[in-house]
């Protein structure tokens, strides 16, 4: 069996939706479908959740767009619209009856509870739509499958009873297809949780692993992972094949193309993992393997944009390092922030995390008593996997260049932004 993973980009319309029909119709194998959100649906339940915390009536205006743009596919590619459009309205009106009843503490657990119906509508259109075209496919609720502890936002997989789950709940004894949902999983309290944003490709892996599938394909807006962000670098080239270890320094770095989590669980179990163009699916893509290589001379460019570099230094002027170290990095996990960069010297340690304000200033507020802080906004974290100088003048000539580091076979630079 196969695991394939359609984004919210090829599911945005019925013409999408259509397409995906082509796509899983022409494969042979047994099939579980994760699909994400249509198109924008989760920064739009990002902006109902916004205004409906801050008590502003306009997130019901929201959320009837979001009903109406979810009708309108409903509309356009089901000629009987009826059992679609039924089983979407159950599924808003839960939502609207959580959004009705009195707010529960915690932004990451509302935000999870909310956001989280994109990818339960979106799911509820394709299997039906495949149950017409492709008999022996069911939709799976994948919270009763998937159980998380209860780190909302970014929750980890329980995996024993998840995996004993997922084998009774997909038998391809009964249905050669599931179409089930990508970045959401569920507590044993029965509370949903998301497993970070763009967390379907990490949904994807860890059914792929549980059920030991032979692949797991990524379909995409491009026609592969490229060495460079097109739209930063309009030359950039496909790489045809990449190892399970240049793909996790890639995503580490900031690369788009997958989540971070996806490597882990395919690299286990030695699955490999196909990135291909929904647009183009006759094209072969790029495949992440165990013994890929990559193509010499090629170095692959990584931009991470709205980052923040935080310098601190001990109030005292004690070494930085052993204990200081340990305590700065465990305020650091505390609030939640992930570091994508870290530069020590003896008395002072800069780190380059996402620009997640609130957090970074209540981080500065934890330290200031030991630690003094500045930091530097409106930056970008820039690494070339592979570089070359010649490489590293194309992204950095006329840069003002704020942080440098260098190892053999990767340089990182921090930024202001263009």
């Amino acid at each position: 069996m196969k695991v394939f993973k359609f984004g919210g980009a090829s599911v945005r319309d019925a013409s999408g939706m259509r397409n995906l029909s082509m796509i899983v119709s022409e494969e042979s194998a047994d099939l579980v479908v994760v699909v994400s959100a249509l198109g924008k649906t989760t920064n739009a339940l990002e902006k109902v959740l916004k205004a409906w915390l801050a008590g502003d009536k306009a997130y019901l205006l929201l959320l009837e767009e979001i009903y109406n743009n979810h009708q309108s596919v409903i509309q356009e590619l089901f000629t009987d619209k009826t059992v679609p459009s039924g089983k979407i309205d159950v599924w808003f009106t839960l939502l609207k009856e959580y959004l009705l009843s009195e707010k529960s503490p915690g932004y990451d657990f509302n935000y999870d509870q909310v956001v989280s119906y994109g990818e339960i509508w979106s799911t509820v259109i394709v299997a039906e739509y495949l149950m017409i075209n492709l008999p022996g496919t069911e939709w799976v609720d994948i919270r009763n499958a998937l159980l998380t502890d209860d780190n909302y936002r970014d929750a980890n997989i329980l995996w024993s009873e998840s995996t004993e789950r997922v084998k009774k709940i997909l038998d391809f004894k009964k249905k050669r297809i599931y179409v089930t949902q990508g970045f959401i999983g569920g507590t044993s309290a029965g509370h949903t949780t998301t497993l970070g944003r763009e967390g379907s490709d990490y949904t994807a892996a860890i059914l792929a692993n549980m059920l030991d599938a032979e692949s797991v394909v990524v379909w995409k807006d491009v026609p592969g992972i490229l060495n460079a962000d097109p739209k930063w670098l309009p030359d950039a080239q496909k790489l045809d094949e990449i190892s399970y270890k240049e793909a996790v320094e890639m995503t580490f770095s900031g690369a788009k193309v997958i989540h971070p989590k996806t490597i882990k669980p395919l690299h286990n179990k030695n699955i490999p993992l196909h990135v291909r163009s929904f647009l183009l699916p006759a094209g072969k893509g790029t495949v992440i393997k165990a013994d890929a290589t990559l193509k010499k001379g090629i170095p692959v460019f990584i931009k991470k944009e709205d980052q923040i570099l935080i310098s601190l230094q001990p109030n005292d002027f004690s070494f930085v390092m052993g204990d200081n170290l340990s305590r700065i990095f465990h305020f650091f996990m505390t609030h939640g922030i992930k570091v994508n960069l870290v530069e020590a010297s003896a008395v002072s340690i800069d780190v380059c995390v996402d620009d997640e304000r609130e957090k970074v200033d209540a981080l500065i507020e934890d330290l200031k008593t030991e630690f003094s802080a500045v930091y530097n906004d409106n930056v970008e974290m820039l690494s070339i996997r592979h570089y070359t100088e010649e490489a590293v003048g194309r992204i950095t000539d006329a840069r003002e260049i704020l942080l440098e580091q260098r190892t053999r076979s990767t340089v990182r630079f921090v930024v202001r932004t263009a």
